[in-house]
């Protein structure tokens, strides 16, 4: 059979929730199909190299599973019976089920659910428009960053670091918290980049050996949750030897005479206890970066998801302050350029009918929302209908059993639009299709990069898939509100108005034309040579966790979250965390797989064949110790519940800690529960979150 002929090449960017958001290049074939992308060698971040998942995305948009008509529940909830509707009759359905809601309860009885399935402006955050125009009940988005953002801006006083192309100039890359090799490719690019032009040494600091530790010059396998206490042990060597830069730390810090008081007993003896790391190797280290200037220090998302991950974050940003590796370039630290796209989202989002007395709800407790917790609820009345787009709750969300359990209310009405028969989907009253990234318009923006990217539609969906956009605005029309600013207007149009609203002059087609722009600061200001974010410039190492307007604070009627008058007054390690105890001698982290995204991939069949099947990770001795042997059936579980899956035994974790790659669909695991059931979602200090690799568990056969 001959191959579709390639008629061209369109141009997008990465939708998913990844840091890279990767410039793409995409064969258009014949018939109107989509053939392999390719990261676009004139972008200088992406610089040609995608992940392999996103190379293979045709077998996504194509899959033969993909949803492509609504479908109705038939039946009990989750007994898996439908029946096709048209997309009228949906939408309708929808909004009756939505206008019931609000004569029984209130508007707030509605509750819009999303997150970052799409990282596009327009399709992922037009559903706030909805919310707002109806004041239905808020979302605090909790369940990805806060921890480490609020552990970054605390210190830096802002959300931006140096130029993430400056690996590639760095002498040496600290890759901290964050298998790059699997979740960001392009950071391991300008890395053996550094590495072939000009001998820089990789160190990487991880739980385990994942891909990206197996190819580090010095590889330190810690602990789970005590990150801070290796980053407080090379300040100690940094005052101890005369490598801090006393120079740099009277400009720009704010107290490091009372630091390195503080600091004095956190030797690398003391932090070797802590940390599993022998003092050698926390000494080599401490070494290797006090004899380089030009040290950039690659902090990722996965070292915070601990009870203490913003403490963690904000002691490892410390460590480039003390050394003054922020003057040179290729030397300081970065996490996220979230503060410099200057990107004016209000009519996207309808700001402008927001109603701040509204309560919010913390997607992060979804469970403990739906089944009626009045602190949850914030003393208001109960969930009865939802839209989620996005996001895949019933997989992905902690207390996993508690989420399922409030899916399948009879009184809670659920339409879920998606791409594929998820695990949230199942549990639906009301599913209906979704296009993919390559059948809309929309527009991106790279939190670990520096691009504003266009991402034009730029194949025909099939004939029953409609956008988020369609049905945000078909739901306004049908509950009354399409009048509203922000309204009636196509995403193109939308995309024009915010990008000259923004200072971008030229709008869409100069976008389109240009196909990204370069957001990034000049050198000095992403180094913060003219000043930290705080009004005296300086760096804090005195965070002020209660009063600091961080990234991502709960609103008011929130408050401050969890046991944060327990976090550091200074850079230190705060056992905050769920430790092992003599009935749950194990940790347990859910760590990202190499070829899924969060549970997206989780159903192409090249992402599974590659990945095997759900397993867990266990080091040899606890494994004889339990009487496991490589591929038995092991069940592992806490006061949540209990997971059956496939032992792996591998010396590439610690002994106490077990690891699970991956969110493989609940169905693949054999009970039909998968790995967040053991997840916990009580709030982390103290600005709420998930801490998802932060988990106690016993072990047996």
């Amino acid at each position: 059979m001959n191959k579709p002929l390639l008629l061209s090449t369109g141009h997008s960017a990465c939708p998913h929730d990844c840091p890279s958001t990767c410039a793409l290049d995409v064969e258009i074939l014949e018939g109107g199909t989509v053939g392999r992308l390719r990261g676009a060698a004139d972008n200088d971040y992406t610089a040609g190299v995608i992940c392999a998942k996103v190379a293979r995305y045709a077998e996504r948009i194509h899959h033969p599973n993909r949803l492509l008509k609504p479908l109705q529940r038939v039946g009990e909830k989750g007994g898996g019976a439908w029946r096709e509707i048209g997309w009228d009759d949906a939408l309708d359905l929808i909004a009756e089920r939505f206008l019931a809601a609000e004569v029984a309860h209130g508007p707030e009885a509605v509750w819009p659910y999303y997150y970052a399935g799409t990282m596009g402006l327009v399709q992922r955050d037009g559903i706030h428009r909805l919310r707002h125009a109806k004041r239905y009940s808020g979302q605090f988005d909790s369940i990805c960053t806060n921890m480490a953002w609020g552990g970054w801006f605390v210190g830096a006083g802002a959300m931006r670091g140096a130029d993430p192309r400056e690996i590639a100039k760095s002498d040496c890359v600290v890759i901290w918290g964050t298998n790059a090799v699997a979740t960001q490719v392009n950071v391991m690019t300008h890395a053996a980049r550094a590495r072939k032009e000009r001998g820089a040494k990789i160190v990487v600091v991880d739980i385990y050996d994942n891909a990206t530790m197996r190819q580090a010059d010095l590889a330190l396998k810690l602990r789970p949750g005590t990150d801070a206490a290796l980053a407080c042990a090379l300040m100690h060597v940094a005052f101890r030897d005369g490598t801090a830069d006393r120079a740099y730390l009277a400009r720009y810090t704010d107290d490091p005479a009372g630091l390195e008081t503080h600091l004095a007993t956190r030797t690398p003896e003391w932090a070797a206890k802590i940390t599993g790391l022998s003092t050698e190797e926390i000494e080599a280290f401490a070494a290797l970066i006090g004899r380089t200037p030009r040290s950039y220090f690659r902090l990722g998302y996965g070292f915070t998801r601990q009870r203490n991950g913003a403490a963690a974050m904000h002691a490892a940003m410390s460590v480039p302050a003390v050394y003054g590796h922020w003057q040179y370039e290729g030397g300081g630290a970065f996490h996220s350029n979230s503060d410099i796209f200057g990107l004016d989202k209000s009519e996207i989002m309808g700001v402008a009918l927001c109603d701040p007395t509204v309560r919010h709800l913390d997607q992060s407790r979804i469970g403990a929302v739906l089944t009626g917790d009045a602190e949850a609820l914030s003393e208001g009345p109960p969930v009865t209908a939802m839209l989620i787009q996005n996001t895949n709750p019933a997989n992905v969300c902690p207390d996993q059993r508690l989420v399922k359990q409030g899916l399948m209310r009879a009184d809670l009405f659920v339409a879920v639009h998606e791409q594929f028969m998820t695990d949230t989907a199942k549990l639906a009253d009301l599913v209906i299709p979704a296009t993919m990234f390559l059948e809309h318009d929309d527009i991106y923006r790279g939190g670990g990069q520096n691009h504003i990217t266009l991402g034009p539609k730029l194949v025909e969906p099939p004939a029953g898939v409609r956008s988020n956009h369609f049905v945000v605005e078909e739901l306004a029309k049908r509950l009354g509100v399409a009048d509203r600013p922000g309204f009636g207007k196509s995403e193109i149009a939308l995309i024009d108005a915010m990008l000259k609203t923004s200072g971008e002059p030229g709008g869409f087609d100069a976008l389109k034309a240009g196909r990204w722009i370069d957001k990034q600061p000049d050198f000095e200001t992403a180094h913060f040579l003219k000043g930290f974010g705080w009004p005296d410039g300086k760096f804090r190492f005195r965070p002020d966790w209660a009063g600091s307007l961080a990234p991502n604070r709960p609103p008011e009627s929130l408050g401050l979250q969890g046991p944060h008058a327990r976090l550091p007054a200074l850079p230190d390690h705060v056992a905050l965390l769920e430790s092992s105890d003599a009935a749950h001698p194990y940790r347990l982290a859910t760590s990202p797989a190499r070829q899924f995204l969060n549970s997206t991939f989780a159903e192409t069949s090249g992402s599974r064949q590659r990945e095997g099947g759900p397993a867990l990770m266990i080091h040899p001795e606890d494994a004889a110790r339990e009487g496991v042997e490589d591929g038995s059936v092991v069940v592992v579980g806490n006061a949540r519940g209990e997971v059956r899956l496939e032992a792996k035994l591998t010396e590439t974790v610690k002994p106490g800690v077990l690891v699970h790659e991956g969110l493989w669909a609940n169905s693949d695991f054999l009970d039909g529960e998968g790995i967040n059931v053991l997840t916990g979602a009580d709030p982390v200090a103290p600005f709420g979150g998930a801490a998802f690799h932060d988990n106690r568990v016993w072990l047996r056969a």
